[in-house]
């Protein structure tokens, strides 16, 4: 185990967890809680025993988080399993660019159905009940995991490593869209215009609307980034248009 690559990765997650929840928070939440208050995703706001749970757990999550890629690339043998490499010469610029958006799709794939699983009655309740404690969620929420969900969440850095060739900057970069997306998720307002879930692209894009709705009535919306797995498995709430509508009509 390399301790010196673990830290590293501590301050990286925790510090990016950090810095995007605190500017969310200080923007929605404080700066502008009276100007936009009235187009919340739900008027209410949460508690501030739920603030601190969400920190909490959050600080959990990101000490696990970052073992698993201290684990298999601070051991020379281990990363010799790997598909991991340094030189983007070795597989070209265009892959380099392409292997984003396939990083988007698999892991998208491997949420929705991770996440379909722990809302299984018999794994729901030990696991991921304590993600969803925040029915109300805020942008604190985005890593506020029990710490054997954390475990899973953190596999998808195995599937990356061990199924495709990735890039030190692939993981760099899409670890950050992730969190950002998560946090935007997690918000509890809405930045996406009028319209967006009827649009063509939109009504596959996952929003926020979409998944306070998930944390709010614990069913349907599984998604991650996208919509297109909850709507080809008929699992997205059929009154999700509706819901955005009256959000952006505020």
């Amino acid at each position: 185990m390399n301790w010196s690559l673990y830290f590293k990765d501590v301050t990286i997650i925790g510090s990016r967890y950090l810095i995007i929840t605190s500017i969310a928070f200080l923007i929605s939440y404080l700066l502008l809680r009276r100007m936009i208050r009235s187009k919340k995703n739900q008027q209410k706001f949460p508690d501030f025993k739920d603030y601190v749970r969400e920190i909490i757990f959050s600080i959990l999550t990101i000490f696990i988080m970052a073992f698993i890629p201290a684990l298999i690339l601070g051991s020379p043998e281990m990363r010799s399993h790997t598909k991991f490499y340094t030189d983007i010469k070795q597989h070209g610029t265009l892959y380099f660019i392409i292997a984003f958006p396939l990083m988007a799709i698999m892991h998208e794939t491997y949420f929705y159905w991770m996440h379909r699983l722990m809302h299984h009655p018999s794994i729901f309740k030990f696991v991921h009940f304590i993600h969803h404690k925040s029915t109300n969620p805020s942008p604190f929420a985005a890593y506020a995991f029990h710490p054997l969900e954390a475990i899973v969440e953190a596999g998808i850095f195995l599937v990356f490593v061990f199924t495709m060739p990735v890039h030190l900057f692939h993981l760099l970069f899409f670890f950050l869209f992730m969190i950002v997306y998560n946090v935007y998720g997690h918000l509890g307002w809405e930045l996406y215009p009028k319209g967006f879930s009827k649009h063509r692209i939109g009504k596959w894009v996952n929003t926020s609307v979409n998944h306070n709705q998930h944390h709010q009535y614990f069913k349907g919306n599984y998604g991650l980034y996208f919509l297109f797995w909850d709507r080809m498995m008929g699992t997205i709430r059929k009154d999700y248009d509706e819901k955005f509508d009256e959000v952006k009509g505020k």
